[in-house]
């Protein structure tokens, strides 16, 4: 997993064949004008997830304490105040089902090892190792976007 500001998102361009085209998109996209909806940035390369939304309660947001198989998630805090949970997947104990390959998710009934928060213009990156709980917040709106990274 990896926290930083936009400011920084240069940095992460090696990570992967497909960053630098997220990376490109962060930076030369209007993300506060962004419209609600799921659409493709680079094919199925790239897709992106607008969402605003009120924040959800710690429990409900750990009733789908997820991670994917077959996409990184860089996850974008455009507007609010986002709390998540985070841990390790070769730490998790309890898986909850079995993984979901239409919807790229494995749902876990464990608890994070820690929660972070993220505020305007802040990111995460979560790769298939990191297992994690966003959306956490209050009632004030969360506006984020999450580039799903194909791997």
């Amino acid at each position: 997993m990896i926290i930083d500001a936009l400011e920084n998102i240069n940095r992460y361009a090696v990570l992967h064949p497909s960053f630098p085209t997220a990376v490109s998109y962060l930076l030369s996209t209007d993300l506060a004008g962004l419209e609600i909806g799921k659409f493709e940035v680079d094919g199925a390369a790239v897709k992106a997830i607008v969402s605003e939304k009120p924040g959800k309660k710690a429990e409900e947001s750990l009733a789908g304490f997820e991670c994917h198989n077959q996409y990184i998630d860089i996850q974008v805090c455009i507007r609010g105040n986002e709390t998540l949970g985070w841990k390790p997947r070769n730490t998790c104990q309890h898986p909850k089902g079995a993984y979901n390959e239409a919807k790229d998710v494995l749902l876990f009934d464990d608890k994070p090892d820690l929660f972070f928060q993220l505020t305007n213009r802040q990111f995460a990156i979560f790769f298939p190792e990191d297992v994690h709980a966003p959306m956490i917040g209050g009632a004030e709106p969360i506006k984020k976007l999450v580039l799903k990274i194909k791997i």
